[in-house]
């Protein structure tokens, strides 16, 4: 007798049973089989592994494979690469030209609080804005509001440099700095991020809204962003592999901030609070000391 599928995950997502609608099915082939939509929502660390069996797919279908949207954050590990790059990749196309249709599902949404059927709005991005908005519009509905938008870039980017400032917000608030100090993370730390961006080709306009400022927002203060937490149980003196080890999630930003703080040497862009929180993950440098070399940066003009 085959063994039954459980219908619920209690590590990560407690008392939200899957809806009896939803079918599971552990065979890659036989999920895509009849799909209209894939949604690929591994760590920014299997999707690389999950595009190159896409592209097995496709190869041995005659070129057919239905779109597909990405929901992982931050820069690949090594290469420094944004997820969209990572697909141009694997299905050797060029990043701002790719020739079917996908794109990334992102903006401030704790996953529980989305299973729990809770109102979030979201961004979804994609190089061809007919697509993007074509598929907000079939996704848009209960309690998630989508919008679209064409600058894939910056939605990436917000995505990945919201995780890093929400481990140094969760420092400064592990060491007892107060809400002065948490506001002024924020709202230089969405300089950084808006100074990368734009380095990279993105819009300014993308990160005052949903994958910007308000992924900033959430991750940083949320009691259930895990790169925050990272931040909170450095300032307590424990180890980054100790709460790798205990969080039993993936914090994106503890990958992440080493790639961004060097593309962003290798661009000539100024992010001093990407930088230090690198430089803390990589043992350089105690809590307290960030904070320090923070304060200690001359003055100068906003």
């Amino acid at each position: 007798m085959q063994k039954s599928i459980p219908r619920e995950n209690p590590r990560y997502l407690p008392a939200c049973p899957f809806p009896e609608t939803l079918a599971l099915n552990s065979d890659l082939d036989t999920a895509i089989a009849d799909a209209e939509l894939l949604i690929l929502a591994p760590p920014l660390a299997g999707l690389r592994p999950l595009l190159a069996r896409l592209r097995q797919y496709r190869e041995t279908h005659s070129g057919s494979l239905p779109p597909f949207l990405w929901l992982c954050k931050g820069l690949e590990a090594a290469s420094s690469k944004l997820p969209h790059q990572v697909v141009a990749d694997e299905f050797k196309e060029a990043p701002t030209a790719l020739s079917f249709p996908c794109g990334t599902l992102t903006g401030p949404s704790f996953a529980l609080e989305v299973a729990r059927g809770l109102p979030t709005a979201l961004t979804l991005a994609a190089n061809n804005i007919h697509f993007a908005s074509t598929l907000a519009r079939t996704l848009h509905g209960g309690s998630l509001r989508i919008y679209a938008n064409d600058d894939l870039v910056g939605a990436e980017v917000g995505g990945a440099v919201k995780n890093i400032l929400a481990i140094a917000a969760g420092i400064s608030d592990g060491l007892g700095l107060g809400q002065n100090a948490r506001a002024a993370l924020l709202t230089r730390g969405l300089v950084e991020m808006t100074r990368f961006g734009v380095a990279l080709g993105a819009r300014p306009d993308t990160f005052t809204g949903l994958t910007g400022l308000g992924d900033l927002i959430l991750t940083c203060t949320g009691d259930l962003s895990r790169n925050r937490r990272v931040g909170l149980l450095l300032a307590e003196g424990q180890t980054l592999n100790t709460i790798q080890s205990t969080l039993g999630h993936v914090a994106e930003g503890v990958f992440t901030a080493r790639e961004v703080a060097r593309r962003a040497q290798n661009l000539g862009v100024d992010m001093p609070i990407t930088t230090t929180v690198a430089n803390l993950l990589d043992g350089h440098i105690s809590p307290r000391e960030t904070v320090q070399q923070l304060m200690a940066r001359d003055a100068r003009t906003e």
